[in-house]
């Protein structure tokens, strides 16, 4: 996507009560989440840029004007419990734990997996979300049912990483 698109979907989120906006087109994948920075009292927005086919995360600089109240960085997962890392929704949706009913699992616990596997599919808007492993690690826990609907940065899953 040119960065001129980027940069007006930025500017949507800024002007807008959402917090978090992902668009799909022709196999790639943006999302522009807005973040509060709790060190800082203002707010700040975080782009994230994925183009599934090369799988690898991109982040695109901003304007000098937009600098100010963008920051782009890709976030690492917070540790809880001691060592464990969890992997928490990005969006509010529907949470399944398989590609389609009646299919194997994405990962079932203890299962190793590696970074950027797809552990679920989260269902936002009538469209499928997956949604990656940002460590390698063995998954400890499973904290929602599959079906049920996720919040927010709710954790789904509990990693030991490796």
């Amino acid at each position: 996507m040119l960065e001129s698109k980027i940069r007006k979907l930025i500017r949507i989120v800024e002007e807008s009560n959402i917090d978090e906006l992902e668009v799909t087109t022709w196999g790639r994948k943006i999302r522009i989440t807005r973040r509060v920075n709790h060190q800082n009292p203002h707010s700040s927005s975080h782009l994230i840029v994925n183009q599934p086919p090369p799988a690898d995360r991109v982040a695109t600089a901003p304007s000098k004007e937009e600098a100010a109240s963008v920051a782009v960085e890709v976030t690492k997962p917070e540790e809880v419990e001691g060592s464990l890392t969890p992997i928490k929704s990005p969006m509010v949706g529907t949470f399944y734990r398989a590609p389609a009913p009646g299919a194997k699992p994405y990962v079932e616990a203890g299962q190793i997996i590696s970074a950027g596997q797809v552990v679920c599919v989260v269902e936002a808007m009538k469209l499928m979300n997956e949604i990656e492993s940002e460590v390698a690690g063995r998954v400890v826990k499973l904290l929602v049912e599959n079906g049920k609907p996720v919040e927010f940065g709710q954790t789904l899953f509990l990693i030991e990483p490796l």
